[in-house]
């Protein structure tokens, strides 16, 4: 869609392609195990890779984001229409800022942002190679501009509720590693600022091998490898080297095994959205 003042325009690659909507679909459960493949050219240059082909009935998007250049990136204020949406910095830095939080701040490998329904915000610059983890429900949300507002805006207030939500800025080299199952996380304040709705967590090899997991009663169960290799038991088995991604349904025990010394798992679960 393309705007200008009060006039509105939508482009589309086919006669009657359809619309985001209001409501959020059904959840459709699915195992899966994504070992890669090809990224396509989306928004301000940044390439898209989709975590999560099948999309969960649409309930779920995830996708791992890349710019291959580093410096200015071409973005503007915009916002999203979104239940859920996280951006988790595999690697690099990235520059970004958001309405109400201040001056723009940097983002570096293992720190997060949580990003609640309709805050304004923009990609200002990026070290060449940054790579992003962005997690967002439902799958088909709008994007749109703010041509209004400028970033940094003169409001502080990092205590504001978008929607029942509060922007969370997590840095990882402000966050302990304490004990998760023989292996160690560094926990972040995701169920806090989303009032329950989500957790996410950074997982590192311990003193075990192996991470045992009990069935998720929510809906999405979404890690992430970063880095390392390790096997996962899931009622299906595969290996996991670094970047591939899976998703475990719902009332599902599972574990990760084999685990070597370089492991580092991006783990995101969710109650259920509604």
């Amino acid at each position: 869609m393309l705007s200008r003042g009060a006039e509105c325009i939508r482009l589309a690659s086919n006669p009657a392609p359809p619309r985001p909507s209001g409501e959020l679909p059904s959840f459709e459960p699915a195992f899966l195990l994504n070992r890669g493949g090809t990224s396509g050219e989306g928004r301000a240059g940044m390439f898209y890779r989709d975590l999560i082909p099948g999309r969960l009935g649409g309930r779920y998007i995830a996708s791992h984001i890349t710019i291959a250049h580093g410096g200015p990136v071409a973005d503007w204020v915009h916002y999203h229409r979104v239940a859920f949406q996280m951006i988790y910095v595999r690697s690099g830095w990235v520059r970004v800022v958001y309405e109400d939080q201040g001056e723009p701040f940097m983002m570096h490998a293992g720190d997060l942002v949580l990003q609640p329904p309709g805050i304004r915000h923009r990609v200002l610059e990026s070290s060449p190679g940054l790579e992003v983890i962005e997690i967002g429900a439902p799958a088909l949300h709008e994007t749109l501009a703010d041509h209004e507002l400028e970033l940094p805006n003169a409001t502080l207030d990092p205590e504001r509720k978008f929607d029942d939500q509060r922007f969370l800025r997590h840095v990882a080299a402000d966050s302990p590693w304490t004990n998760f199952a023989g292996a160690e996380a560094q926990e972040t304040l995701m169920s806090t600022a989303t009032n329950g709705l989500a957790e996410v967590r950074t997982i590192r090899s311990g003193r075990s091998a192996e991470i045992e997991f009990r069935p998720h009663a929510g809906e999405l169960t979404f890690g992430f490898l970063l880095e390392g290799a390790a096997r996962l038991d899931a009622g299906e088995t595969g290996e996991l080297g670094a970047a591939d991604a899976f998703v475990v349904p719902p009332g599902q025990a599972w574990a990760i095994r084999d685990l070597s010394a370089d492991f580092r798992l991006l783990h995101v679960a969710t109650a259920r959205l509604g």
